[in-house]
């Protein structure tokens, strides 16, 4: 019997669906934030839509207020000005709502993938000249890698399997703005507003936030910023909030409970001991690795990727940790993973809770947040503002995570019929659905069926 040929897949989409027509934008914006613009009885809905076209319209680099006027048709660049810093639309309004309306989706995204969802905090920086940008400082800037003249702002993020955006932002205030109150003033920062918080304590602020909102999620991750940070596990602890937080290579564990007492004075020179010290002795991270041996691990298939299946070697253990601080050590989890590179994470969870698979998948969620940024970076105009006040930026970055969210819209709803969509796809069909004639619109589904033909060609030779 003659065997049949494997059938291929077909690149013929056909793209149907609320988000991916003709005035989809408009229809997000006025059924989810109309009420968020209308103020002292004047809507600025329109401003809005327009806003989130020339951030959605323009490329990287060109994405600022000027481009935007020559892209969008009617606009007025003094509009947007004031839009962005006079008029009094809460941010924080719309904040909420995107938070909202990206739990909703990622709630029925669970029940499809059967993964859990995460909300993963990061921070990113945005590469800035001259020192009246609010916020603005020489600080380790990320994007480059070194310290340089940026801002630096907080975010949250909620992300299930592929499926990432962010939903919440916190701009950091380094302590020579907070103590310049003048200059404060002149950046128009709230009052309130005016002090220093670390990262991770505007961490903690995102956290509440989203627990306030009832928003649903399963754990908590971030970096080795805020999994160093003895505060942060506190408040997380008290919150009752489960998480998965990297730490460092030199992070100390004890491998049994300690515990703790002040010393006898060993003679009558020198100072009486008033400090708590452990009966054992503590082992750094990058030392308890070296007394494994590949048995200790475990290989687990984490997602798909555009190269196969990643796979990452990992290691479970329960652990003790102590901040130096507290009377007792507190018992964690630490989950290592092996890959490109070592990864260390703890978690106030008990080992026994999830399996192998489930904590490395807990631990490497942190890349979607990555990838957020990327995408809004390079596709929606998140650093290409050219304002320098608090509200201002404040506004900017709201309309920065409304286009996010439009844009997830679209990518959740195509996703049978366009599973590799990535986010300058559905930026690209957006332009030409919307902005463009009927055949530019299929010259741009022509490409986009190329470009996935490809993908898919090399997906299968890794498969």
């Amino acid at each position: 019997m003659k065997q049949r040929r494997p059938e291929k897949k077909k690149f013929g989409f056909k793209l149907q669906g609320r988000y991916l027509n003709k005035k989809s934008l408009n229809t997000l914006i006025y059924s989810m934030y109309d009420s968020v613009f209308r103020v002292y009885r004047k809507s600025r809905t329109q401003v809005a839509i327009e806003y989130l076209s020339g951030l959605l319209q323009c490329e990287k680099g060109h994405e600022n207020m000027e481009r935007m006027v020559e892209k969008v048709t009617d606009s007025d660049y003094k509009r947007y000005i004031h839009f962005l810093s006079g008029s009094q639309w809460s941010y924080r309004d719309a904040n909420h709502i995107t938070m909202m309306q990206a739990d909703s989706l990622l709630r029925a995204q669970k029940k499809r993938s059967g993964r859990p969802t995460g909300f993963i905090l990061d921070e990113t920086s945005h590469l800035k000249k001259g020192n009246k940008s609010v916020g603005v400082a020489r600080q380790y800037a990320g994007v480059v890698g070194k310290v340089d003249n940026c801002q630096v702002s907080v975010h949250a993020s909620l992300s299930n399997e592929k499926f990432c955006t962010l939903v919440g932002t916190e701009l950091f205030l380094p302590e020579g703005w907070a103590q310049d109150k003048i200059r404060c003033q002149e950046a128009g920062i709230p009052k309130a507003e005016i002090r220093h918080q670390t990262k991770p304590e505007l961490a903690v602020k995102l956290v509440k936030k989203a627990i306030e909102a009832g928003i649903e999620y399963d754990f908590i991750g971030g970096d080795g910023l805020y999994g160093h940070n003895a505060e942060l596990t506190r408040s997380l602890d008290k919150l009752g909030q489960f998480y998965v937080l990297d730490v460092h290579k030199d992070e100390l564990i004890f491998l049994s409970e300690p515990t703790f007492s002040v010393p006898d004075r060993k003679s009558n020179k020198g100072r009486t001991p008033t400090l708590l010290q452990p009966d054992i002795a503590a082992i750094q991270l990058q030392n308890y690795i070296k007394t494994l041996s590949g048995k200790d691990f475990n290989r687990e298939q984490i997602r798909k990727t555009a190269k196969g299946w990643k796979y990452v070697m990992v290691h479970t253990v329960t652990v003790w940790h102590w901040d130096g601080k507290e009377e007792k050590a507190q018992k964690r989890t630490l989950v290592i993973t092996q890959s490109e590179k070592t990864k260390y994470s703890l978690s106030n969870g008990a080992k026994e809770q999830y399996t192998n698979n489930e904590w490395a998948y807990f631990q490497c969620s942190r890349y979607w947040v990555e990838r957020c940024f990327d995408d809004s970076k390079n596709e929606l105009g998140m650093s290409g503002y050219q304002v320098t006040g608090w509200l201002a930026w404040q506004h900017h970055m709201a309309l920065v995570m409304m286009a996010g969210l439009y844009i997830l819209n679209i990518k959740i709803e195509q996703q049978d019929e366009m599973p590799l969509m990535s986010v300058r796809d559905a930026r690209l069909l957006v332009i030409a659905i919307n902005f463009a004639t009927q055949k530019e619109v299929d010259l741009c589904m022509e490409h986009i069926r190329i470009r996935h033909r490809q993908r898919q060609l090399d997906i299968d030779r890794y498969y």
